[in-house]
């Protein structure tokens, strides 16, 4: 019986692969036809063996992982992109906070109250002192697309500001703010720009008082590891554009800060949300001494490792197509080795098999295609953030970015989900598009390529404003700049950030399908009319 179920099998296959050529361009067929499962899965069991010690940031295996990415990209025949070189480095902060030491000191007039975690906790790459005088800056948005400025008859300069987590009418699906979903403004880092950009010192952030989720706190809880016995260093980038603290405080000291307005966070926030009026002010009477140090801190250097395919057209060669994944994970601990093989070897070997496929074609696209896959992802987008700030390619000519992370798995209900968004019962041929509210072009023609591969297209995730998923992985930078930029994920499961996630549980077949739709889509961002930035997020383009 086992061998009639394995002939029948095979037979799938082969018919699938008939239907594949019989449809697929003859100029691109031998490129996709090099995009095979076996392949996928000797990498992946290779980047997540136990050598590689889970690929942490700044530790060896990362190292390890760095090396393979290069020497694959030069097999490919692939041009450095990094002044010579296939590795972009990047410059890092790692450090342990001190929360003991740590504290948020309050004072009221006369009174003074200090904190410390967890009312109030925070982290900086070097210990840091400020106090100052304390506004309320509602979400800490200005959105001039959407005529919405929180900093609006305000001025936060040389203050500290108070402002929500996420986003204004999170549960109206009429919202400007994309609906039910989450648009670019709902981001800590966004806010700390924003407020930087309004002459503020430091920032306070508070979750919403109404809220309908979880704290990004509580969130993360719910996805610790037992295994993780040592909490993992944090890490920054050297430099950064980002220069000013930024402090997470509880409901009760929310509650405090805004004692002297004579109201209350919630009659605030619904303020806020029944019409989008802003009730931005001074808080009378109110200075804040923030205080961060760290137990630990040195400075390290990761890489991002970049190839470049030149394009065959003199006047579209020097515009870009982005083919990209993160390398690091969460590493080893008390014995245990969290081995990534969905998070993220999946994306990374993706971005390696997809540069041996274009470079394999005797046809060459019309525009360049970057393939780089980034450092320190898990410790904050540190690699695409660096990549967006010191581009090798200019960001102005950036047409689309194809994003892997992790793209080798079915999508089953996990603690991180439960009770958050629906999962089919059957996620065997399913994956995820995230971000194609900014770019409905982007979508149209990955649905047009997937008429010769047949996947399952979801974009539930991003009518999601719970779990932040839009911005949790490497396209995000990208969307920022206003690059069409979409993450292509399979979705979460029970093995997430696990000593679990292992090369076993990966789904070759249809990584290899995903890899195939990403290589078709990709020829048409080369070869046609690029998609376009839709800056207001609009979701009008379906779902």
């Amino acid at each position: 019986m086992q061998s009639i179920r394995r002939a029948a099998a095979c037979i799938a296959i082969a018919a699938i692969a008939l239907s594949w050529a019989a449809t697929v361009p003859a100029r691109i067929q031998t490129g996709f036809e090099t995009i095979k499962a076996a392949d996928l899965k000797a990498d992946i069991t290779f980047l997540a063996s136990d050598p590689l010690q889970g690929r942490m940031s700044l530790a060896p295996g990362s190292e390890v992982a760095v090396q393979w990415i290069q020497s694959e990209f030069v097999k490919a025949g692939l041009k450095p992109a990094a002044n010579g070189s296939f590795l972009q480095a990047v410059p890092l902060w790692e450090f342990r906070t001190n929360r003991e030491a740590d504290y948020l000191k309050i004072q009221h007039g006369s009174s003074a109250e200090t904190l410390h975690y967890p009312d109030a906790f925070g982290q900086f790459p070097e210990s840091i002192d400020v106090s100052a005088a304390v506004v309320f800056a509602g979400f800490g948005i200005t959105a001039p697309e959407l005529h919405y400025d929180d900093y609006k008859g305000i001025d936060a300069n040389g203050k500290i500001v108070l402002v929500f987590d996420h986003e204004p009418q999170e549960t109206n699906p009429k919202s400007i703010f994309n609906g039910l979903g989450n648009t670019r403004y709902a981001t800590a880092r966004v806010k700390l720009l924003n407020a930087q950009a309004h002459g503020a010192v430091a920032v306070l952030s508070v979750p919403e008082p109404n809220r309908k989720h979880l704290t990004n706190q509580e969130r993360a809880a719910k996805v610790s590891s037992p295994q993780q016995r040592n909490p993992i260093p944090s890490q920054a980038i050297v430099d950064d554009e980002i220069h000013i603290p930024y402090m997470t405080v509880s409901d009760k000291v929310a509650v405090n800060l805004i004692a002297p307005l004579n109201t209350t966070p919630s009659v605030l926030q619904k303020t806020i949300d029944a019409d989008l009026t802003t009730v931005s002010q001074d808080i009378p009477g109110t200075a804040v001494t923030i205080h961060l140090e760290n137990s630990q801190a040195r400075q390290g250097r990761s890489y991002n490792v970049a190839g470049l395919l030149e394009g065959s057209d003199p006047a579209l060669a020097p515009e870009t197509i982005v083919i990209s994944g993160h390398f690091d994970h969460n590493g080893a601990s008390g014995g245990q080795i969290f081995h990534g093989a969905d998070d993220n070897a999946s994306g990374t070997v993706g971005v390696v098999e997809l540069a041996h496929a274009f470079a394999a074609n005797p046809e060459r696209p019309k525009r360049s295609i970057l393939f780089i896959v980034f450092a320190a992802e898990e410790r904050g987008l540190l690699g695409s953030y660096y990549y967006v700030q010191h581009p090798l390619r200019p960001i102005d000519t950036t047409r689309a970015v194809i994003n892997f992370d992790m793209i080798g798995r079915n999508e089953t209900p996990s603690r991180q989900t439960d009770g958050v968004i629906d999962i089919a019962p059957d996620t065997s041929n399913e994956l995820n598009l995230i971000g194609t509210n900014y770019t409905p072009d982007y979508r149209k023609v990955v649905e047009r390529a997937n008429e010769d591969v047949g996947l399952h297209l979801n974009y539930k995730w991003d009518r999601d404003a719970a779990l932040n998923v839009f911005f949790r992985s490497d396209q995000f930078p990208f969307a920022l700049r206003g690059v069409p930029a979409i993450w292509w994920f399979t979705g979460f499961h029970p093995d997430y950030h696990q000593t679990t996630d292992t090369a076993d549980k990966i789904n070759y077949t249809k990584m290899e399908k995903i890899l195939k739709l990403a290589y078709l889509s990709a020829w048409n961002f080369c070869n046609e009319t690029p998609p376009r930035f839709n800056l207001t997020g609009d979701m009008s383009a379906g779902t």
